[in-house]
């Protein structure tokens, strides 16, 4: 999955755009690949069958979700189909400028919490009727943390002495009583910094809506602790507006997230400062 590849796949498939550079942008994700083709879209590729089915996800359920938030969120302009020995389907998409969070420079963290609290709010308003539920497509996001115990129990276990194991415990403990008892509402499902956008110091964009779905949001709430600080943190949990049972599950997902994250991923200085701020109670 390349630039030649995706080359040839426009080419083939939307002939109007064959005459556009194809260029990989920097920051990539886990679950696909970007290419941005000339000034004004971008072409998104899953990185393997467990992603694939989030093409057909995001081309029916952005268009609902980008009518009801304020921030900008991805534009899909074709569905690409398998060809030139990819095997997915693909998308292209309006290209949306900004930096992403790590490498947006300063930004103000109060700032910041309450842009992405009343986005997240806005899109927990966001009707949900005939939304797919969490399961699998989600990775379980929008469903209970305790989905994960086993994956927790075998950290904790790892990990030994290095972690505040009473701690820890004591976190995953006051997760499991509670439970989601609303409507289902959407759920971003992987708010992480790299797929937010900043453009003058302010949220300008959420990208990579490939595990959404409808179900408790308290999964979107992790990265109070992975990126905000102290200040950014109050005005997030101030904007979004939840009851404590979904702060505490929130806890209970960013510690699975915080204790099965490889110390040797870029991800493991977010996930040790996430751990740090968990454990402090904040």
């Amino acid at each position: 999955m390349d630039a030649g590849t995706v080359r040839a796949l426009v080419a083939e498939q939307f002939p109007q755009w064959a005459d556009l550079s194809v260029t990989p942008v920097a920051q990539q994700g886990n679950d696909n690949r970007t290419f941005r083709l000339g000034d004004g879209l971008a072409a998104r590729l899953p990185a393997g069958p467990e992603y694939a089915a989030a093409v057909e996800k995001e081309d029916r359920w952005l268009p609902v979700i980008g009518r009801h938030v304020t921030v900008a969120v991805p534009e899909v302009v074709a569905t690409g189909r398998p060809g030139q020995g990819y095997p997915h389907s693909w998308s292209v998409r309006r290209w949306l400028p900004g930096d992403v969070l790590p490498a947006a420079g300063p930004v103000d963290d109060a700032r910041l919490g309450a842009d992405l609290g009343g986005f997240l709010r806005e899109l927990q308003r966001t009707p949900a009727t005939g939304g797919p539920p969490a399961g699998a497509h989600s990775f379980d996001r929008g469903r209970h943390p305790s989905r994960y115990e086993g994956e927790v129990r075998a950290a904790l276990a790892r990990l030994g002495s290095t972690v505040d194991q009473a701690a820890c415990a004591a976190v995953w403990a006051d997760a499991q009583p509670t439970s989601w008892s609303g409507d289902p509402v959407w759920f971003h499902g992987d708010l992480a910094p790299g797929n937010l956008l900043v453009r003058g110091g302010r949220l300008s964009a959420v990208i990579d809506f490939g595990v959404c779905g409808v179900g408790d949001p308290a999964c979107d709430l992790v990265i109070a602790w992975t990126w905000l600080g102290d200040a950014g943190r109050a005005a997030f949990r101030d904007a979004v507006d939840l009851d404590e049972g979904t702060w505490a599950r929130a806890r209970g997902w960013a510690l699975w997230k915080a204790l099965i994250t490889d110390p040797g991923s870029p991800l493991h200085g977010e996930q040790r400062r996430a751990r740090t701020a968990l454990l402090n109670g904040r």
